[in-house]
């Protein structure tokens, strides 16, 4: 897969109403909105380490293609989801939302839905 390095986001579409669909604190919406984070994928076989760096925080979250494992949120809360590999994408399922992860040319676009809400999210390679 193509995922691994460093990637920064310069385009995030309806982050705001996503945020607010999870349920994320006002507080966490409205910093998040400000800030265009720094994202690092590192990939070894099928574990991967996802490394999320905004001002003042960084947030680091592993798992293992196919199987179940427990991430923290960027408000701190603890979820469980399963990561799949599909189709060259990678695919999370977790109970409040859905995200799919792909390449685009030699960008990184991630589009997560949660309900009838929908947000999207592009990276270049730093």
């Amino acid at each position: 897969m193509a995922f691994n390095g460093t990637w920064e986001v310069y385009s995030e579409e309806n982050l705001e109403g996503f945020l607010k669909a999870v349920g994320a604190p006002e507080m966490v919406v409205k910093m998040r909105t400000n800030i265009k984070p720094v994202i690092v994928i590192e990939q070894k076989g099928k574990d991967f380490t996802y490394i999320l760096k905004m001002a003042g925080c960084t947030q680091v979250n592993s798992f293992t293609i196919g199987q179940e494992t427990e991430m923290t949120a960027v408000d701190g809360r603890k979820f469980k989801c399963t990561v799949r590999e599909e189709n060259g994408k990678l695919v999370t399922e977790s109970a409040k939302f859905t995200s799919v992860r792909e390449m685009q040319g030699e960008e990184m676009v991630e589009t997560v839905t949660a309900g009838s809400v929908t947000f999207t999210s592009k990276s270049r390679r730093v």
